[in-house]
């Protein structure tokens, strides 16, 4: 078994570039995504071990050194999120199956490979992965998974690292368990998510807003979620495609029931059970791989250093407004010109973050994507959008277009520009695209290239 030495969690926090005035990336150019690996998907986890959080986890990265044609004792670098859900709890008094446990080793915590992961669960669990010396756990999503495994790369501590991130979805309403089932709020979240309403309450209010100031409205998302869906039912590894492959139409979503109005059924994406990984490795190494490598220009986010934590920047009052956001995103924009040397009307395509379909508006208003500015991504959605248009808008289809994971964006950005999109694959030349996530003030985004300059 490896010996590797986590890194403490606060190492994380420097592997982001969230100020301005930072200048070009050091290493532009020198990092490279090369291999890309998935689960399948499923709405919800079965109880069988072989299709557990964790036994997908091991396919996933199988299938990312498979795809890289690589071996896996290359490896010498792991990144991942320990969290894998933002609402399915594992029951509490509920056992753990002795199927599990049977099946797979042990650490410490009975929940590992179940309802989290791990580094030492990995690495316990696949040792041929006995060269890792790297290791380090992110925050939150594949987005600062994978921009940490881009650094670790750039600063020489990893050659080959894998980027995980493991999705779980248990029987029963979301939401409902841990900390919500208590009957009162504790700690810092009360002054946010005390507030009545779902989870997409505070994106409904910004987007509430938005539609007031620039006097639009909420119909006009339509064809980003009709688009979104198509090009998810061409994605064969998502959740719509393999279980329910079904195309919705403008009249569809407008007449969905409302979740935290102006944020419908369709607004929202849908937790599922699923993994993902990437090979990542120095622009070098990538040039004897067996895929076409995507290299990384520049990284850049939103988020601030808390004491010995990486978090997301805190609101003015309870809750982040709409101008906030558009702040957040905005400096995030500036960020990305200044770290890749690209700015976002020079961009092929983008696969930014979804999971609320309406804040995507803020994200590619603060690129200034198509050179659109602020209010005017609506207007955008009603041109063409699709992968055979000039500007394509979330050809991955995102989270809207196959389930929530974070990753499908990444995955479909890295495919695009290797030529490997299969049907999504976009009609115009592609050279230079973005992706990442989530929220705008709590995030991190990618800008990929065919070349290295």
């Amino acid at each position: 078994m490896s010996e590797a030495t986590e890194a403490p969690l606060t190492q994380a926090a420097t592997m982001y570039r969230t100020k301005e005035g930072l200048g070009v990336w050091p290493q532009r150019g020198k990092v490279a995504a090369v291999g890309i690996g998935h689960s399948p998907t499923m709405r919800r986890w079965d109880e069988r071990p072989e299709t557990s959080l964790g036994a997908w986890a091991i396919l996933a990265i199988k299938n990312a050194i498979e795809d890289a044609g690589i071996k896996a004792e290359d490896v010498d670098g792991l990144v991942l999120s320990k969290d894998t859900t933002t609402g399915s709890f594992w029951p509490q008094g509920k056992a753990i199956p002795e199927s599990f446990t049977a099946m797979f080793e042990q650490t410490d915590d009975p929940l590992d490979g179940l309802s989290q992961l791990s580094t030492a669960w990995i690495i316990k669990n696949m040792p041929e992965l006995k060269n890792i010396k790297w290791v380090m756990t992110a925050p939150v999503c594949m987005s600062m998974v994978l921009t940490a495994a881009i650094q670790s790369v750039a600063e020489g501590r990893a050659q080959v690292c894998i980027a995980l991130k493991g999705w779980h979805n248990f029987e029963g309403r979301y939401y409902q368990g841990g900390a919500n089932a208590v009957d009162t709020v504790a700690g810092p979240g009360k002054y946010g998510m005390a507030l009545a309403g779902p989870a997409s309450y505070t994106t409904a209010q910004q987007f509430q807003r938005y539609l007031h100031k620039y006097g639009k409205t909420h119909d006009m998302m339509a064809p980003f979620v009709v688009n979104s869906r198509r090009n998810g039912l061409l994605f064969p590894d998502g959740y719509w495609a393999q279980h329910r492959p079904e195309q919705i139409t403008a009249e569809d979503y407008i007449d969905a029931r409302w979740v935290a109005k102006p944020a419908n059924l369709y607004d929202n994406d849908i937790p599922i059970h699923a993994c993902g990984a990437y090979v990542i490795t120095t622009a070098e190494r990538a040039k004897d791989m067996q895929q076409k490598p995507v290299y990384v220009l520049g990284h850049a986010g939103a988020g601030e250093l808390i004491g010995d934590r990486y978090s997301g920047v805190r609101p003015r009052g309870t809750v982040e407004t709409l101008e906030e956001a558009q702040a957040n995103a905005a400096s995030t924009g500036r960020k990305l010109f200044e770290a890749s040397g690209v700015k976002g009307s020079e961009l092929d395509f983008e696969n930014m973050y979804d999971g609320f379909g309406l804040f995507h508006v803020f994200h590619i208003e603060g690129i200034n994507y198509a050179g659109i500015k602020e209010g005017e991504a609506l207007d955008l959605f009603q041109g063409d959008i699709t992968i055979e248009g000039p500007h394509p808008v979330s050809p991955s289809g995102g989270n809207i277009g196959g389930g929530r994971t974070r990753f499908w964006n990444h995955s479909d950005s890295i495919l695009q520009l290797q030529g490997r999109a299969g049907a999504r694959q976009m009609t115009k030349k592609v050279e230079t695209g973005i992706s990442g996530g989530f929220m705008p003030f709590w995030s991190n985004f990618v800008i990929w290239s065919s070349e290295p300059d």
